[in-house]
């Protein structure tokens, strides 16, 4: 895709939240009776969970803006071929956990990117919880083979991905007895919240010392459910930064403040940076102003990096986003991709081991590298946006496994 520098204006609805949709598939799965999930997000990401759940047995039905599901009761079939997440590394880690409460072998892989993903930490926890797990390659990677059945126990996780825990979250509560787990190392806290306010919703019985030593009942069970996932906070820091980077006003529309979603408090960072933000029921909108630039923890929200990054080229000053090692651990290395293509790009930049120190640049366009990634894609796109000349992006086609209206939106809204 070629994208030029233009000013944007007019309103966007922002698709539903990824990390909630594919919540609750796998919790429609592992429930007794029919789930209705409305408004879900439909892409890449949340197929890749779809045919994940229907392997262990759930039967799926697909309308427009609704799926029903009707789940397994805590009784997953064992896959009759291996399970294949293609790149959704959520579905992958929170699988890993579904397969532990089977009896027989599962077998997964995934795409280049994921087969590129640790999982050694998780599977050393479902081992000590009762399960069989090895990685073929002896790498922690896919492929990874797995059998049950949890029994739970005592294990103790270092988590620098969030979805180490979620898996243990969600699926603990099915093992026959009770499981009690320390956490000496956790990122992305939100995200582990966000599961929790699942489980709370479901009534399971778990209680947590500040998410550092949880104790979760066993011979629990999931209840069918009827619910609406919220707009998608992570998508929608692409839209928010792109107003940021050409003062430009939108209104986002979908957006639950009250949400668990970490990826939020971009809106507070553009805030500080000097952008205007008025937020009226599920309506968000945003008004670039002269950015200036700050420190900013990501350790939080890893998946703002490239955004944030690109914004900060046009902030005055210099912005340090740091505590974020963990973004070299996504479906790129996106500290060091973000590093190289907005270098290619002119921009004033320097590589952290956790993360980025930006100055004020003029950015100008050139032929960037997406590397496949949604995310490093989207960030350069609105880079483009504010650059002198055409940015060329290629790899675009990834988008679709998180956002796959974006461009189409994204020429909504140029004036």
């Amino acid at each position: 895709m070629t994208v030029e520098k233009t000013k944007l204006a007019g309103e966007i609805t922002i698709p539903a939240s990824k990390s909630h949709t594919i919540r609750a598939l796998v919790l429609a799965t592992l429930a007794e009776g029919k789930s209705v999930i409305r408004k879900p997000l439909d892409s890449g990401d949340t197929k890749a969970c779809i045919n994940t759940c229907r392997d262990f047995g759930a039967v799926i039905e697909k309308k427009e803006n609704e799926w029903m599901v009707t789940g397994k009761g805590g009784e997953l079939s064992v896959p009759d071929n291996v399970i294949d997440v293609l790149n959704s590394g959520t579905t992958l880690y929170i699988a890993l956990g579904m397969a532990a409460l089977c009896n027989e072998w599962t077998v997964f892989t995934g795409d280049e990117q994921i087969r590129k993903r640790p999982a050694t930490a998780l599977l050393a926890s479902l081992k000590e919880l009762g399960a069989d797990a090895f990685s073929t390659r002896g790498n922690g990677c896919t492929p990874i083979v797995i059998r049950g059945k949890l029994s739970g126990g005592k294990t103790t996780i270092e988590c620098p991905t969030s979805q180490y825990l979620t898996s243990l979250l969600i699926n603990c509560p099915l093992a026959s007895g009770n499981t009690e787990i320390t956490v000496p190392l956790l990122n992305e806290k939100p995200y582990v919240q966000m599961t929790m306010d699942w489980l709370d919703s479901q009534h399971i019985i778990y209680s947590h010392e500040y998410m550092k030593k949880i104790y979760i009942q066993g011979g629990q069970v999931y209840h069918a459910f009827d619910r609406k996932i919220p707009g998608d906070f992570s998508s929608a820091t692409f839209f928010l930064c792109a107003a940021a980077i050409t003062r430009s006003k939108l209104t986002l529309l979908g957006l639950d403040m009250n949400d668990s979603q970490g990826d939020k408090h971009v809106v507070e960072i553009l805030k500080e940076m000097g952008c205007e933000v008025e937020v009226k029921g599920d309506a968000l909108t945003i008004t670039g102003k002269n950015l200036k630039g700050g420190e900013f923890d990501l350790n939080s929200i890893p998946d703002a990096l490239p955004a944030l990054s690109v914004t900060a080229c046009f902030a005055e000053g210099t912005t340090r986003l740091f505590n974020v090692y963990q973004a070299r651990l996504k479906e790129t290395d996106r500290i060091s991709v973000m590093y190289r293509e907005l270098k290619k790009m002119k921009a004033d930049i320097e590589e952290l081991p956790d993360g980025l120190i930006i100055r004020n640049s003029k950015l100008r366009g050139t032929r960037v590298h997406g590397y496949g990634d949604h995310r490093v894609v989207m960030a350069l796109a609105i880079a483009g946006l504010g650059a002198e000349g055409t940015t060329t992006v290629d790899t675009t086609e990834s988008v679709s496994i998180t956002f796959p209206d974006f461009f189409d939106l994204l020429k909504v809204v140029r004036e």
